[in-house]
């Protein structure tokens, strides 16, 4: 086996990791919309407030989804170039 070259087995911990990153980035994003969603029903807003919550709602889901994705990977890499 060539040094530079990686394993079957890191490959497959990549695809692994590069799935659960993207897997609990939408279940974030869905989580954070979902309240959103909640906050405009429960309080019965309508109009463009109602319009503004549920953007709201989709911008912060969307950054929240984000950030966890680029987290899990970021932390996925420091610990393979650290060797765990």
């Amino acid at each position: 086996m060539d040094m530079g070259r990686e394993s079957r087995w890191e490959k497959d911990a990549m695809t692994v990791e590069i799935v659960f990153a993207l897997v609990s980035a939408v279940a974030l994003a869905a989580a954070v919309f979902a309240a959103a969603l909640s906050l405009a029903l429960v309080l019965d807003i309508s109009g463009s407030v109602r319009k503004g919550v549920l953007v709201g709602g989709a911008l912060l889901g969307a950054t929240a989804g984000v950030w966890r994705l680029v987290r899990a990977l970021l932390r996925f890499d420091e610990q393979r170039r650290m060797g765990s």
